[in-house]
């Protein structure tokens, strides 16, 4: 049986740290209790190599033996058929909705909000449009996620992983207080040991990085 390797940067700056979208990935695999390990890319002077497994030079991607996989959506769907935690016997439809749902309708309107917070871009016309458009699509989910603990069949699996941590993000930068459902929801995702773990993970992850480079 080959062993799993998710490909990641080798250093980020500060900022995004806890954020980088290897952390999806990290977080099915520690609910899977699948083997990986992970290995590094250079975040600068990204090598032909990098784009050969992604074509935007971006990270993660995942291999299994011969099989390459990028984007972060595609890879936890991959990881899904390898393990019924990730998704319940038959509730591919249902669970393969909500992590398009999660990357196309709500972090659509999440992410570039999410960039003028990082960029302290508090007021204009092009953030009154993305603060009214992440409202609306918080609007959307807030009863969905009144009415259930998780998105599919009553299990926790990786449409809530893409789901909650779209969410979380914008819970750092207190996106979700009129949204109470919403943020009872990302609370206890990332209560999961699993998350914990992925997220200390990666952390840990780029501070070595930092002593490398001192």
């Amino acid at each position: 049986m080959t062993q799993l390797v998710l490909v990641t940067y080798d250093w980020v700056p500060e900022p995004p740290r806890g954020l980088v979208r290897d952390l999806r990935v990290r977080w099915a695999l520690e609910e899977a209790g699948l083997p990986y390990r992970v290995e590094s890319t250079p975040f600068e002077d990204r090598p032909a190599e990098h784009i050969a497994h992604q074509p935007f030079a971006q990270v993660p991607w995942l291999t299994d033996g011969d099989v390459s996989v990028f984007e972060s959506g595609a890879v936890l769907l991959y990881l899904a058929e390898k393990s019924e935690a990730l998704m319940p016997k038959g509730a591919r439809p249902e669970a393969t909705e909500w992590v398009f749902a999660a990357l196309n309708s709500v972090e659509m309107a999440t992410q570039p909000w999410v960039l003028f917070h990082f960029w302290g871009v508090d007021s204009g016309p092009a953030r009154e449009q993305f603060d009214n458009f992440v409202k609306l699509r918080l609007d959307r989910m807030e009863p969905v996620l009144a009415e259930r603990e998780w998105l599919v069949a009553g299990q926790f699996g990786v449409a809530d992983i893409l789901m909650a941590d779209v969410l979380r993000v914008v819970d750092k930068f207190d996106g979700l207080k009129a949204h109470p459902a919403c943020k009872a929801y990302v609370d206890r995702a990332t209560a999961r040991p699993a998350f914990q773990k992925a997220h200390a993970d990666q952390l840990a992850h780029f501070a070595a990085a930092d002593a490398a480079r001192a």
